[in-house]
């Protein structure tokens, strides 16, 4: 097949959308810790960018995208990116639809890193994400999109239109495996976490939104109708998510707070993203409303259940992304068939596709992180972490005036 100018540049124009997102999110995460720490909490994201580029084109993308083994992981054919240059992937070239990709490759791991703000060593970070990048994303890419069992020719194959299952599922439920065996904070739940610049996390959820059109539209690998459809339904799910959690928030606290809009408008983002592109406007609204309620409960649930997950990835994105999984299978009528279209085995599908996803990625969150701890050790010490991680790991401060 030829490929496509208008489609070529929409794909390069959606993948500097989503590369966006991963410094959106630094800034999303930042704002949230205490002042003491928003550098190392950046750094997260930051260096997520350059080390899981790499570790793409060298074998990353191969393990996801290449000659299915197994329909379990992909081959090695494509080790280095190697004689790629000719190549297209439908309308686009190749390398364009591995530079696409490669941003959902390094923002994912980096999602994971909200669970463990403000007490993880940075050289255990950077060791978990590749190990989790190459032996849990890797994989579950290749599941679904990449030829395996959960794809389109798979046994059970399940809609995931953008990363619902592949990103927010993955990462949410390892998030959570993360916080149980790294530890709570020492401080927490002793003390309040209260975010030290609510500005900071603001713009980063507004640049989150932004960048989102090209993580949902981006993924219709074309610039035609099903692009346009993918990019409404995001914007109406990251309303209706806002407006669900300002809602209960208001309802629970009795105030509405700016913390509760940039939290409840990417659980729209992430509910909507397995959605996106095979749903109505109108189902946008329901699942986007659906993520904003639901998600706040989930949040609530750390408080009970005592897990410090600092930054609530769980509880937006591993939660989110199972809402919308779950939903798709529900109310897809675009391009696929769901419950209401007369397919209930669609929702058999996501559940399959849920509950395989989130099992593989705890089991081997949890072994990368047992093999860390007692070998290069996870967290830094009570008195480094009393002191602050920006000038105890990086040896800087983010506000040197205070």
């Amino acid at each position: 097949m030829e490929t496509n100018s208008g489609d070529t540049a929409w794909i390069l124009t959606s993948s500097a959308l989503v590369l966006l997102m991963t410094p959106g999110l630094a800034l999303f995460y930042g704002g949230m810790v205490r002042r003491k720490n928003v550098l190392s909490t950046i750094m997260h994201s930051m260096a997520a960018i350059p080390i899981l580029s790499v570790v793409w084109a060298i074998v990353g993308y191969s393990l996801a995208f290449g000659t299915d083994v197994g329909g379990f992981v992909g081959g090695l054919d494509y080790v280095g990116l190697y004689h790629l240059e000719t190549e297209a992937s439908g309308s686009i070239p190749t390398l364009v639809f591995v530079a696409f990709q490669m941003m959902f490759f390094v923002i994912t791991p980096a999602l994971i890193s909200g669970a463990f703000a403000e007490r993880m060593k940075f050289s255990a970070y950077v060791t978990f994400i590749v190990l989790w990048g190459l032996l849990v994303y890797a994989p579950v890419c290749h599941w679904v999109w990449g030829g395996g069992w959960l794809g389109a020719d798979g046994p059970f194959p399940a809609l995931d239109f953008a990363g619902g299952t592949v990103v927010h599922m993955t990462a949410g439920i390892s998030a959570l495996v993360c916080a149980l065996i790294i530890g709570k904070r020492t401080w927490w739940p002793n003390e309040a976490p209260i975010p030290h610049n609510m500005t900071m996390t603001v713009i980063g959820a507004a640049l989150l939104w932004f960048g989102w059109f090209g993580f949902n539209s981006g993924s219709a690998l074309t610039s035609g109708s099903n692009a346009g459809m993918a990019f409404m339904t995001t914007h109406l799910g990251a309303s209706t998510g806002a407006l669900g959690w300002l809602v209960v928030e208001s309802l629970h606290r009795g105030k509405p707070t700016a913390l509760g809009v940039a939290s409840g408008l990417v659980a729209g983002l992430v509910a909507i993203t397995p959605a996106a592109g095979f749903v109505e406007p109108w189902a946008a609204l329901i699942i986007g409303s659906a993520a904003g309620v639901g998600c706040y409960a989930a949040v609530l649930l750390k408080n009970k259940f005592l897990y410090d997950d600092s930054l609530d990835a769980f509880g937006v994105h591993g939660v989110g992304g199972f809402i919308g999984a779950i939903l798709t299978g529900v109310l897809a009528t675009v391009g696929a068939e769901g419950l209401i279209a007369g397919n209930p085995m669609q929702v058999v599908n996501q559940l399959v596709g849920a509950v395989a996803a989130m099992a593989y990625a705890a089991t081997l969150t949890a072994i990368i992180l047992l093999v860390i701890k007692a070998t290069m050790g996870l967290r830094v010490s009570a008195q480094e972490e009393r002191e602050g991680l920006d000038v105890v790991l990086h040896g800087e401060e983010g506000y040197s005036d205070v």
